[in-house]
């Protein structure tokens, strides 16, 4: 292994949320990374389940930056991102706290970051938790501008097809952030990772996916699936997302949207169907903050 000092600087940023158990075994899988030119930094999200005093209890060193209050994905992270910059980091690595990941997941990142400095963020090969050898997304995926609706990659494709990077597990280089900005907080929760990787790539930057990087990601550790709040913050972003990137925004907006209600309405989930409507309705179309 080359020496630490000749490997970029890398901050790992892990967004907790009455997470505690997922922290900490997230946090134990990190202390096996072959990669040692790394610090961690866990970002709290006002939780209210004696989070930072049970994740300091585990790992005293690790530093933890309380916020007080639920900022969502994009503003936990960008507390922490901020942070990371302001300390020297020449990658900052988005790391979902309900993953596990592989020994060689962060050096294979890097390494395939450093093959070509037009090379603006990484992902890695997420497999499911629960069934170790199934894949849940190469890296990322697509988006469906005629359907609203965004769909994973299940297999190896090459790069140039990936049009978004999953945040679960995000490298990003320095100067991305420092030209494209952060994250955009109008997104709470869902669709701010493609919404990041589309302005990167309008940006000039390519996206690409290490093959070698293995991820293991519960999903649904944060929020259950199949619940009334998901419909409404996922749909939320959807309107969020096609408004800014789509050509003509109402095809993939109304159309997704019909397509959720209608699915909820077969089923006989009419609260969900609602939720969906909701969600759609509540949408913030203001300017994003990068």
């Amino acid at each position: 292994m080359e020496d630490s000092i000749k490997d970029p600087q890398v901050h790992v940023l892990l967004l907790n949320w009455n997470g505690w158990r997922d922290t900490v075994e997230c946090l134990r899988s990190l202390e096996r990374l072959d990669y040692t030119n790394f610090r961690v930094l866990a970002v709290d999200s006002g939780s209210t389940d004696d989070s930072v005093q049970r994740i300091r209890e585990v790992f005293p060193e690790v530093e933890i930056m309380e916020l007080g209050k639920n900022f969502g994905f994009s503003g936990g992270n960008n507390h922490g991102i901020r942070a990371a910059l302001q300390r020297g980091a020449e990658y900052v690595w988005l790391l979902n706290n309900d993953t596990k990941v592989d020994p060689g997941a962060l050096r294979a990142m890097v390494e395939k970051a450093e093959t070509d400095p037009k090379i603006g963020a990484v992902g890695s090969a997420i497999y499911c938790l629960d069934a170790p050898n199934r894949l849940q997304a190469w890296g990322g995926g697509y988006i469906n501008f005629w359907l609203g609706r965004s769909r994973h990659f299940l297999g190896p494709v090459v790069d140039e097809k990936i049009q978004f990077l999953t945040g679960a597990s995000l490298l990003l280089r320095r100067p991305v952030l420092e030209s494209v900005g952060l994250l955009d907080e109008g997104f709470f929760a869902y669709w701010e990772d493609s919404d990041y990787c589309f302005r990167v790539r309008k940006a000039g930057w390519r996206l690409a996916v290490a093959g070698n990087s293995r991820i293991w990601h519960r999903a649904t550790a944060t929020m259950e699936k199949k619940c009334e709040r998901v419909d409404v913050l996922l749909n939320r972003s959807a309107v969020r997302f096609f408004y800014k990137h789509a050509r003509v925004p109402l095809i993939p907006v109304w159309v997704g949207v019909a397509l959720r209600i209608a699915k909820r309405a077969m089923a006989g989930d009419w609260r969900r169907a609602r939720a969906v409507w909701t969600g759609a309705t509540q949408a913030d179309l203001t300017a994003n903050i990068g």
